[in-house]
């Protein structure tokens, strides 16, 4: 199992204090260790199956919008987008639990135009305010028939640490990974007013092969 380049510092640190604390709980509870270290152990695996990069089929689109995360559909609204486009808009928001992969890839193909780092709360990624509130990144793609899309990577309660590779200019294509959040958060899609949806709310989406929505050439 090929393991993302965001683990190798939570690896570490896990593997190291699982060793301490399997080795004391050895030394002083001998059989009676197995207690301590079998949920240990799990823990440690599911640290492993967190930070999984799945080997995926990734097409070439200029129409589609691409679910950029595994998740689940979570909200599609009409909304205003001050930040970048600063007009209404459709808000598709997927959410991802801890057992997702959270690798956070381009919806759309085209041309990075945007992107900026915002501190700010935790609160859980569900609540309609983290798109505002909580600490996230926002990027912007000139698409391939011309329209601007919006996206943006949410911290929630669990997840502290979002990271993004992508810079201004770069060559973004649809379904290829620009970020990662760790344990646990949301991504929010913002699309053209007469954007085709393809999803609706509760759908479950695996990142770079479901199509969640189709740009009006």
């Amino acid at each position: 199992m090929k393991l993302h380049k965001e683990s190798k510092g939570t690896l570490i640190v896990a593997i190291l204090f699982i060793a301490f604390i399997g080795t004391i709980s050895i030394y002083y509870l001998q059989l009676w260790s197995l207690i301590i270290l079998i949920p240990l152990l799990v823990m440690l695996g599911l640290i492993f199956w967190f930070f999984r990069v799945p080997t995926r089929a990734i097409l070439d689109h200029t129409e589609n919008v691409i679910a950029p995360v595994d998740g689940k559909v979570v909200m599609i609204k009409e909304v205003f987008e001050d930040e970048v486009l600063k007009a209404n808009c459709i808000q598709v928001s997927i959410f991802m639990s801890p057992l997702n992969v959270h690798i956070c890839r381009y919806p759309v193909s085209g041309e990075v135009i945007y992107k900026k780092y915002h501190p700010g709360k935790y609160l859980v990624a569900w609540h309609e305010k983290s798109s505002t509130e909580n600490e996230r990144t926002t990027v912007a793609v000139n698409s391939l028939t011309n329209h601007q899309v919006v996206f943006r990577q949410i911290a929630g309660y669990v997840a502290r640490r979002i990271v993004f590779y992508c810079n201004i200019e770069d060559n973004a294509k649809a379904g290829h990974e620009f970020g990662f959040i760790k344990f646990g958060s949301r991504m929010d899609v913002f699309l053209p007013l007469d954007t085709e949806i393809l999803c609706k709310i509760g759908d479950k989406t695996k990142g770079g092969l479901d199509v969640i929505a189709r740009l009006r050439d």
